[in-house]
């Protein structure tokens, strides 16, 4: 992992095919390998953090953790502490297994209900029974476009004996809830820049699924880093986790991402890129892994391109 304000030949390979590496040279200016003092509070309030690890055989997993607010926390913005108990970690999160092999983690802390948002990639530090501390490699503010809108009222414990199930095809339940879902996180992964967690968000049903194994989700106009197509260009292993806010549980797949250029896009889907990723699924896992909640839908993002077939 290294800290330094550089794209690498993934990232500028994405840039430049897209015309957009003339503003990514602009915005890069915002990387710092330090997380800025007005962001060090808003990192404190959040209780929920999207994160991006790598397994024992190189797959890439998206994962959400839940918290009381403080319990993710910077005291000088060098390194991050996250207070999870191992007795308060599901096992079937993936992530716990992941970082005590390979130590790269993208953080993404995000405030749906300000459309806020903050990225952080490093490396763990610190695993023990009280939590992780993750040295800060790379600190950038991300834009509000595509975030739905939604307030959280309450938040409950975090349950240990919840249901999981898995599987490799999508069907049922699972083709219901990738369905009806307007927010997905992605996770990547580069040799040296490590792990990385995005988010990406549209109108209901935005996600398409093109059969039981794949599936397509537009790719809009963003900061054009390309943080995420930059390193699938290189290592196309991909993780996304899909949030049910409404039934309390969470999706994540991995598997491998195809990237399209230049498709046909009639109804506007990609509003105007004409670039697609397509997601084949390796596995799947499906769990209660959102803690009771009380959710006051909001708003979809103005930004939103629309949804059609």
């Amino acid at each position: 992992m290294t800290g330094n304000k550089a794209f690498h030949d993934g990232e500028r390979t994405v840039q430049v095919r897209a015309g957009e590496d003339a503003i990514a040279d602009r915005n890069i200016a915002m990387m710092s390998d330090t997380v800025i003092g007005g962001a060090r509070p808003f990192i404190a309030k959040q209780f929920m953090v999207a994160l991006g690890s790598t397994d024992t055989n190189g797959n890439v997993w998206a994962s959400l953790l839940f918290g009381k607010p403080g319990f993710m926390h910077t005291a000088d913005g060098h390194a991050i502490e996250i207070d999870v108990p191992v007795n308060h970690r599901d096992a079937d999160e993936p992530f716990w297994a992941n970082i005590d092999a390979n130590k790269d983690v993208g953080m993404l802390f995000i405030e749906l209900g300000s459309r806020r948002r903050y990225r952080v990639n490093g490396t763990v530090t610190r695993l023990d029974a009280t939590g992780i501390e993750v040295s800060i490699a790379q600190a950038y503010p991300n834009c509000p476009r595509y975030i739905h809108r939604r307030h959280l009222r309450a938040l409950g414990e975090t349950g240990l004996m919840s249901q999981t199930a898995s599987g490799t095809v999508l069907r049922g339940s699972v083709e219901t809830l990738i369905a009806g879902a307007d927010t997905l996180f992605i996770a990547s992964h580069h040799a040296q820049t490590g792990a990385d967690a995005s988010h990406r968000g549209g109108g209901t049903g935005f996600i398409h699924q093109v059969d039981e194994r794949t599936l397509r989700i537009p790719d809009f106009n963003g900061n054009s880093m390309f943080n995420t197509w930059g390193n699938l260009t290189l290592d196309p292993r991909a993780g996304l986790c899909i949030p049910d806010f409404a039934n309390g549980r969470l999706l994540q797949l991995t598997g491998t991402a195809r990237l399209l250029w230049d498709q046909d896009d009639p109804g506007d889907n990609t509003g105007g890129t004409g670039r697609f990723l397509e997601f084949h699924v390796d596995r799947w896992v499906l769990r209660d892994a959102i803690p009771r909640a009380e959710w006051e839908e909001l708003d979809p993002s103005p930004f939103n391109p629309p949804v059609t077939r």
